[in-house]
């Protein structure tokens, strides 16, 4: 690179060459893998794990800062097809190694200089950097399974990350009923990850759990569109929509004495399973649903099926009132 006053690459960069194609080479030979050693101590900081580099900057960004820890860097342009499919997926290969290793992007169209040098002409182009030099690359749009197996091949193996592990223990802790808890973890997990649905659903949970039914909505409300499709939105959702619907309900002991007084109230029965759910009682709220089903199945056009089903929603297909609710329905639907 002229006037750079560094080398990169040599024959290595020569060897993944190829014809601007934005695509694969088939007759590109690869490197030889190296063998596999452990991946560098140093952990890359949330705010770092990805960034641009220029050619002015590739120096530190890239060769001083892969003696810390691997690096990847992507060589990509805005008009490479394959390159907008391959580049979400590094990003997310590269969240969940738990700040393990780097994603440093180079749009070749702005800064060519070192993508020359490296002699790439094909991309997307990816190049793992490791103690200042090289070590392997890839070509081409590549699945999670492929990105994950080439980073094992350079000596990194990718088990749960950060962001995972403080996701599970915070499910964990929201299921014990420890809301204040989950919430700060969820809370870390958005530092890490700020879309994370699960980490915004979870954390909407919380807040309905505390009564804080205004800050769950703000929770909702950040996640993407095409995230809410997501199971953890569509139950945090769910959870809301029930909440609200508790809101206006009468006293839960006037509503008891109601069914107590008349067994075929289903309207009082239906609206006590509701306040049930909202106390935290799901046993209690299955039941008063179920006894509603037994006693009249096509109420307000099949009602308290359809309102069980929204309580499995809301809480979760493994949540154990869950699993009682369907068997119960189960032995009365088909008795």
């Amino acid at each position: 690179m002229s006037g750079s006053g560094y080398s990169v690459g040599g024959s290595f960069g020569g060897s993944l060459g190829g014809g601007y194609g934005g695509g694969y080479q088939t007759n590109a030979p690869q490197p030889a893998a190296p063998a596999p050693t452990p991946a560098p101590a140093a952990k890359v900081p949330a705010a770092e794990l990805i960034k641009d580099t220029t050619t002015q900057t590739f120096m530190t960004d890239v060769i001083e800062g892969s003696r810390d820890h691997v690096i990847l860097v992507d060589f990509w342009a805005p008009w490479c097809g394959p390159c907008k499919q391959l580049t979400p997926t590094l990003e997310k290969v590269v969240k969940e190694a738990g700040g393990t290793i780097q994603l440093v992007k180079m749009n070749i169209e702005e800064y060519p200089e070192v993508a020359g040098q490296m002699g790439v002409q094909s991309i997307p182009a990816v190049f793992a950097f490791k103690g200042g030099q090289p070590v392997d690359g890839f070509m081409g749009a590549q699945t999670e399974g492929e990105i994950k197996k080439f980073l094992e091949r350079i000596g990194v193996q990718i088990g749960p990350s950060d962001l995972d592990v403080m996701l599970e223990k915070a499910d964990e802790l929201r299921d014990a009923e420890g809301y204040p808890e989950a919430a700060q973890l969820y809370g870390g997990a958005l530092s890490l990850d700020a879309g994370n649905v699960q980490a915004l659903g979870g954390l909407a949970m919380c807040y309905l759990a505390l009564g804080e039914k205004e800050h769950a909505q703000q929770m909702l409300g950040m996640v993407a569109e095409d995230k809410q499709t997501s199971q953890h939105y569509i139950a945090a959702k769910t959870a809301l929509e029930l909440a609200e619907q508790a809101e206006n309900l009468d006293d839960l002991g006037d509503l008891r004495a109601r069914v107590e007084a008349n067994a075929d109230d289903h309207q009082a029965r239906f609206d006590l399973a509701l306040g049930l759910n909202s106390n935290g009682d799901k046993t209690g709220a299955v039941d008063e649903l179920i006894e509603l089903i037994r006693r009249d199945r096509e109420w307000n056009e099949d009602g308290a099926r359809t309102q069980l089903l929204q309580f499995f929603e809301a809480w979760g297909f493994k949540d154990a009132g869950s699993a009682y609710g369907r068997r119960k329905l189960s032995s009365i639907l088909f008795s």
